[in-house]
């Protein structure tokens, strides 16, 4: 019997790291698609050849990689997550919606729903307690 309250214990005492470990895989993920991105343009511009007329292409295109380097930076280490999180939701609804413009791409949706669906539970969840974010709140 001891053992079980000692297990108990231990998993109450750490339940917060598949949730840090799921942040800091987002921003990851995030960060290297800001360098795929970087590195081949031209698979930007495809992407973004369905809307390519709309005023503000160029700007999105130049908008997308620095975001997704600088918020998956943020977000792997818990520093303003809310806030690199909600520059990331216009980005993913962009890509979401492009699937259904331009040629459907199952791969790139579901990528697209699920890495959306994330940025929704951290929008609201924040950082954690294994964070930037926690760690100066509570130097306070």
């Amino acid at each position: 019997m001891p053992t079980i309250k000692s297990l108990n214990k231990w998993a109450n005492a750490h339940t917060y790291y598949p949730l840090d470990l799921l942040r800091i895989a987002l921003g990851v993920f995030l960060f290297l698609k800001g360098i795929n991105f970087i590195s081949n343009s031209q698979i930007l511009v495809d992407l973004l050849k369905p809307v390519q007329n709309l005023a503000g292409g160029m700007i999105v295109i130049h908008y997308v990689a620095p975001a997704h380097l600088i918020g998956g930076i943020l977000i792997a280490f818990g520093l303003l997550t809310r806030w690199s999180v909600a520059a990331q939701l216009p980005l993913l609804i962009g890509a979401i919606v492009i699937n259904f413009v331009g040629e459907m791409n199952v791969a790139n949706l579901v990528i697209a729903s699920v890495v959306f669906l994330l940025c929704v539970f951290f929008l609201f969840y924040g950082s954690g307690k294994h964070s930037v974010d926690y760690y100066l709140k509570m130097q306070q």
